[in-house]
């Protein structure tokens, strides 16, 4: 067997650029290894905090030391590029651009296919932490608009620990109480939304909670984890004939 060369390390395939943050990040996290079935690369976009990516005009100058660590995990040999925060989404063409491989910034890239699933006029919920930042800029951003896709954006309370968590920077957390939070939000959208049809997380720090999600409303939930894993399938095709 030849093996070609040209990296320093191998069998991490998809990069994961991070934003500079302190909190804790149980499994099913992005941000923690033991999410993936397969190895994953990191790299930390210095300075690049939650709070000015969520800022209703972003300034473009944020995006350039993501791009420049695009370039890195590139040359570092990953086939695939992804990122902590969904609300990276209007910056993903810009990034796509700067590098010749796949690019997915935020999980809200399934709209569309999560759309074309489901029976004509249901709704798709998208979670969020604090609904009043996200708008239809993040979701062009990534190929779709909310006047062709029927969604319900679901934020948490304002007092809420998870964003107090994630967006505060917190450096410990209760998974108990968060798990409830996400039960309580999940209650609000059934309950609140005419006709539900499915629930995407725009953000990715609410995908240890998953499951719960949905034993709790009975739609399929989609988050960045279920596109990082139909990524790997594509790039790593299962084998059915020897």
């Amino acid at each position: 067997m030849i093996l070609k060369g040209g990296f320093t390390n191998y069998g991490q395939e998809v990069g994961v650029l991070m934003l500079d943050t302190v909190f804790p990040r149980p499994r099913g996290d992005i941000g923690n290894a033991y999410s993936f079935d397969f190895p994953v690369r990191y790299k930390t976009v210095r300075g690049a905090v939650t709070s000015k990516i969520m800022e209703d005009q972003p300034d473009d100058d944020l995006i350039a030391p993501f791009i420049a660590a695009a370039k890195e995990l590139e040359a570092e040999g990953v086939r695939a590029i992804t990122t902590s925060c969904g609300f990276l989404a209007p910056f993903q063409s810009k990034i796509a651009a700067a590098v010749n491989i796949p690019v997915f910034t935020s999980a809200l890239l399934q709209a569309p296919i999560i759309h074309a699933m489901l029976p004509p006029g249901k709704i798709i919920g998208v979670f969020t932490e604090r609904g009043h930042h996200l708008n239809d800029r993040h979701f062009r951003g990534v190929g779709w608009s909310m006047q062709n896709i029927p969604i319900q954006i679901q934020g948490m309370k304002p007092d809420a620990q998870f964003p107090a968590t994630y967006i505060g920077g917190r450096t410990e957390l209760d998974t108990d109480v968060l798990k409830e939070e996400m039960l309580e939000m999940t209650r609000a959208f059934m309950a609140s939304c005419p006709n539900p049809g499915a629930i995407l997380f725009e953000c990715t720090n609410m995908c240890p909670f998953s499951s719960f999600v949905a034993e709790e409303s009975g739609l399929p939930v989609f988050d960045i984890n279920t596109l990082i894993d139909t990524f790997y399938r594509a790039a790593n095709p299962r084998k059915y004939l020897l």
